[in-house]
């Protein structure tokens, strides 16, 4: 990151970092997910071999159109310039999010729209990254720019119903928080005069283990 900055290269951090940062949780991931623009690929590309880090290729081969994925002793530094399905390029708004710091780096986050429409898209036979977006709804939902959002879902809005009809049947107090116009927009009625306090906790039907943060979620039992 430092040495990002130091060359003037733009970059914003995403993937599970940025999610968890919304959500208010902790979570170990695995890698660093450094999203930027895709004029810069060489030079980043050129950086990280300077600073000891292979490329991941001869570990596991992966697509190199959206990505170019580094490792060093362990620790892997993904470059992302574009969606892996390849529905939008990284662009400079995109690193719009808000300034964070740990180890000592402070550094950008993606904006939680965009955290949101890349992870909508990751529903495979191994994996799903719906749970993140379930827990960045429950963290900052009533605060996002649907409006952006949808604007840039544009002909896969339902990915996006898909997934708030189930956040609304998971979590209908917090889904009353959201704005009105967003559920007319995606033709979706979320249940409404709910008591939280009396409700069951319909996320233990799904795992027993805790879903939201104890932060935001200020003792809902729907949690």
């Amino acid at each position: 990151m430092a040495a990002l900055r130091e060359r003037e290269i733009p970059f914003a951090v995403g993937g599970g970092l940025a999610a968890m940062t919304y959500a208010a949780q902790w979570r170990d991931t695995k890698d660093l997910d450094i999203y930027s623009l895709s004029r810069d690929n060489q030079q980043i590309i050129q950086l990280l071999t300077s600073l000891g880090l292979d490329d991941y290729y001869e570990v596991q081969a992966y697509d190199r159109k959206w990505i170019y994925r580094s490792h060093r002793a362990g620790v892997i530094v993904d470059i992302i310039w574009a969606m892996a399905n390849q529905r939008a390029q990284v662009d400079e708004s995109w690193f719009e999010g808000p300034e964070v710091e740990a180890g000592g780096e402070r550094f950008r986050l993606l904006r939680p729209e965009e955290v949101l429409w890349s992870k909508l898209y990751v529903l495979q036979h191994d994996r799903c990254d719906w749970p993140d977006c379930l827990n960045v709804l429950y963290g900052i939902g009533p605060q996002l720019n649907w409006r952006r959002l949808l604007a840039e879902l544009g002909p896969d809005r339902p990915l996006l119903g898909g997934l708030l009809s189930i956040f609304s049947w998971l979590a209908p107090a917090r889904a009353q928080e959201f704005p009105a116009f967003i559920w007319k927009e995606l033709q979706i009625t979320p249940e409404a005069g709910l008591d939280a306090a009396a409700m069951p906790p319909r996320a233990q039907l799904l795992d027993t283990r805790p879903w939201f943060s104890p932060l935001l979620n200020g003792g809902r039992k729907e949690c």
